[in-house]
Parts: structure tokens; sequence; C-alpha cells
């Protein structure tokens, strides 16, 4: 047992004001704030998880998930989550990605649909990806020397 050193009446804690009733289905303009690798259930697969931080028109704050298949057992599946993770860096600004780090602070609009499910209930599936205008954050590429050679050097 842990004394809490104080005590705690329900009626003066907080309330949650979390809604976790999925947006309704249309565009959204979003920032990616998460992108990690993970293995999928049964351990034959991978995917990135991203989650997608909506800025607007409405429902600013919350917060939508989507997984993008990049390694699965069906071929299918995975041309899909390839398709999708194209869609995602075309909509940031981005040719080339090594590391899930590189999709993190892309802005972009996320076209959401709802999902029904008798295991989870109701829930938000990104469906489409397209650029906002928002200009994708760069890399910067390694700068060459524009050192002039030391005067004895022969040219």
């Amino acid at each position: 047992m842990a004394q809490l050193l104080e005590t705690f009446s329900v009626d003066a804690l907080p309330q949650s004001t979390n809604n976790y009733e999925p947006l309704p289905p249309g565009w959204y303009t979003a920032i990616v704030n998460g992108a990690e690798i993970k293995n999928t259930k049964a351990g034959t697969g991978q995917y990135i998880a991203v989650r997608y931080d909506i800025t607007g028109p409405t429902h600013q704050g919350r917060v939508v998930f989507g997984n993008l298949n990049i390694k699965n057992p069906n071929p299918k599946a995975e041309e899909i989550g390839r398709q999708q993770l194209g869609e995602l860096m075309r909509a940031i600004g981005l040719t080339t990605v090594q590391d899930t780090d590189q999709l993190i602070g892309g802005q972009l609009s996320i076209k959401l649909d709802v999902r029904e499910s008798e295991q989870y209930g109701a829930s938000n599936d990104v469906k489409g990806y397209k650029s906002n205008g928002a200009v994708a954050p760069k890399v910067a590429a390694p700068v060459a020397s524009t050192k002039a050679a030391p005067p004895w050097v022969k040219k």
C-alpha cells in the first residue's frame, strides 16, 4: 500500500475533454509529428506508424494515426503501403527517405474516411495525401569547400 499524502475528491478533479470520436470524412491540413518502424503483429512484416496532428480547417489539435506497409508477405498490401508512402513523400516535398525522422515536420493535406469495426468501433483511415503548399523542411546538403588553394600550390 502507498499513501498519497493528500485526499483526492472526484468532484475537485478535472474531467477529460478528450474526444475519441472519429473526425468526419474529408480533407484536413496536418503535420507529421511522429513516424516509426514497427513489426506487424504476426512478425512477418513491417510498417511505418505515422502520427498526423490536424491543423485545420477544423478540429485543430486532434490526432490521427495511419500505418504504411513497407514489408508484407502479401504483395498487394506491400504495394499499397509503398504507394501511400510515395504519395505522402510527394505531398511533403521529399524525393528520397532513408529514415522515418525525415517525414517528421512534413505539412500536407490528408483525406480521412471513417471505418467501422466490430472489434474497435469507428475509427479514421487516411485515404489520400496532397500538398497543401507548405514548404517541406530541407535537409542541408554538404557544402563544397570554396577555399582557394594557397599561393605556393601549382595550378
